[in-house]
């Protein structure tokens, strides 16, 4: 049996594990704190299918009953009202519901409580998601993509499935470090795995089609994760979202048999245009690359310090723009559901035309030196005003709109960054390089998370984030000199 066009097929399932890996790291952003509105009655109706709030005078309190029955009673500086006083919203959440947050406190300080938790959780995920990404450019480059997609696929479906068992905060971090261990390995497996399947001049376009899988899953994860945490709860939703991947693994280990000189359902004709567009296939027994040798040439630092100070912008957006809206908007959790995945439509328009466009440039005749720093300086041109422009609007839908240029810029620069590696080794060194890369993004990361335990300002954090984008383009332009083949 032979498939026309087999390698897209395999980077169509890398761009479908990857939608499922967004969706399964949003989970808990998603469902950490969420405005929950309750119609405020006289007398509780239990058999009206809706969220009802009774007034209890006595007690100075609200009984809420939720239409699946569950009953909460708030005291009344704990909520507050909207629609006239005909609305009463309740702050709920994993953070409220595992205690993690003092819900006998004040709302501001709950707030705060939960925005400074929620960095601390997400601190442990991203060392392990670091050690990961270090580890795993390794394992990728050593055990092949095929079974290094699998182990992690299975190390993080199942760590997310199991967080529905959480009871507390530290079994909480436990289940997301193992999240982080199994979420990282599809970045360097991804690079590594396109430059296998794909020529020199598609591999920008390959790796932003996985960069726009990331993004249309976190255009789903408000989306599926809020509807079914509304439907069925957080602990049903984890069990969910954390088996999709699981099952993810049946196809890829169907189709992704051999890599492309000896798959036996490749075509010849595609097997050929793969392997004659790779500079890298002429060279034979190469052997892969240490760290110390890597680090030893200031090409592969362009990797390192481009996205040591490019990512934390992805990853300020995917950790805290539920709570942004929620708090500076009081956006409640249907509204939030239908705005936050606004941004990532962006991101994913600017990972599939920063890849295409470096590819364009390409095949018009410029060099690939040429093609990824231009590429790279548009992006970074979009992003400086749009995320200035977006802490500035007081309205969530203009500001979740001008998001999506902050996002359709990063995806559009880190594109071309992440296609690094493989214009300037060989296979055997491209997911350790990629590796390298991804750790230093997460210890970029790990130091935003810190300063913005120390910003109590929303606008003020995220505008912020503009001055990250000249620090990234010089640092790549002043280390990589010429982009091409370390010989």
């Amino acid at each position: 049996m032979k498939i026309k066009g087999l390698r897209w097929w395999v980077i169509g399932l890398i761009m479908l594990i990857t939608i499922i890996n967004y969706l399964d790291r949003g989970t808990l952003n998603y469902m950490w704190v969420a405005n929950i509105e309750y119609k405020l009655v006289d007398k509780i109706n239990p058999e009206l299918k809706e969220n009802q709030a009774e007034y209890v005078p006595a007690t100075n309190s609200y009984r809420l009953v939720s239409k699946k029955g569950n009953e909460i009673v708030q005291s009344k500086n704990r909520i507050s009202l909207k629609n006239n006083g005909n609305t009463v919203v309740n702050r709920q959440g994993i953070a409220y519901d595992l205690g993690i947050v003092d819900t006998e406190s004040a709302p501001e300080v709950a707030a705060k409580q939960a925005k400074d938790f929620l960095g601390e959780i997400t601190i442990f995920f991203m060392i392990a998601y670091g050690l990961s990404q270090l580890f795993s450019g390794k394992l990728y480059d050593k055990i092949g993509t095929r079974h290094g997609f699998l182990v992690s696929v299975l190390i993080w479906g199942t760590a997310d499935a199991l967080t529905s068992l959480a009871r507390g905060k530290v079994s909480l971090t436990s289940f997301r470090m193992m999240l982080g261990l199994g979420e990282a390995g599809p970045w360097p497996g991804a690079t590594k795995s396109n430059a296998e399947w794909f020529p020199q001049k598609e591999r920008a376009f390959a790796q932003g089609l996985f960069g726009a899988a990331a993004s249309i899953g976190s255009i789903l994860a408000p989306i599926v994760i809020l509807m079914l945490y509304i439907s069925l709860g957080w602990q049903i939703t984890f069990a969910i979202v954390g088996g999709m991947g699981i099952l993810w693994v049946i196809p890829w280990l169907i189709i992704n048999k051999k890599g492309p000189k000896e798959h036996n359902w490749i075509t010849s004709e595609e097997r050929e245009y793969i392997l004659s567009g790779q500079p890298e296939s002429k060279i034979t027994n190469e052997k892969g690359k240490s760290w110390k040798e890597l680090l030893s040439n200031k090409k592969n630092y362009s990797v390192i310090l481009g996205r040591f100070f490019l990512d934390p912008i992805w990853w300020m957006f995917v950790t805290y723009l539920p709570m942004y809206l929620v708090d500076q908007f009081q956006l409640n959790i249907k509204e939030l559901a239908f705005s936050a995945w606004i941004p990532y439509v962006g991101a994913m328009i600017g990972s599939i035309s920063g890849g295409w466009f470096s590819g364009h440039l390409i095949k018009k005749g410029h060099s690939v030196d040429k093609a990824r720093k231009t590429a790279m300086l548009l992006g970074g041109s979009i992003i400086i005003p749009a995320v200035i422009a977006s802490v500035l609007v007081p309205n969530a839908v203009v500001a979740v709109i001008l998001m999506a240029f902050v996002l359709g810029g990063f995806q559009f620069t880190i594109t071309n960054i992440q296609t690094l590696p493989s214009d300037l080794h060989c296979g055997k060194s491209v997911g350790s390089l990629a590796g390298l890369g991804g750790a230093s993004a997460v210890f970029g990361t790990i130091l935003a998370i810190l300063f913005a335990g120390q910003i109590s300002s929303w606008p003020l954090l995220f505008g912020l984030l503009a001055a990250l984008v000249p620090l990234s383009l010089a640092s790549v332009f002043i280390t990589v000199g010429k982009i091409e083949q370390i010989k």
